[in-house]
């Protein structure tokens, strides 16, 4: 036997029906935190620094790469090359 029920209510009333704490104020105030410590690291680096540290793992990744697929490319071209018999 199978039947669906559909309730139709706000978060608020069913985070109340089940129970569970309203964290809302906590929230606000992670938010608001998080916020503030974003704004203060922006102020401390400039658009340029920004870029060079980003640029700078970016281009690492693609070296890093690159080296793989010229090892990977090797090693399956020596794999088939054919071999003389002794």
């Amino acid at each position: 036997m199978k039947f669906t029920v559909n309730v139709e209510c706000s978060p608020e009333e069913a985070r109340r029906f089940m129970g569970l704490p309203d964290v809302t104020p906590i929230n606000e105030k992670l938010v608001e935190e998080m916020g503030k410590r974003m704004e203060k690291n922006l102020q401390l680096m400039s658009g340029e620094a920004m870029m060079n540290s980003w640029m700078s793992v970016g281009t690492q990744a693609q070296d890093a790469f690159v080296k793989l697929m010229t090892s990977g490319v090797g090693a399956a071209t020596a794999a088939a090359a054919p071999r003389e018999k002794p």
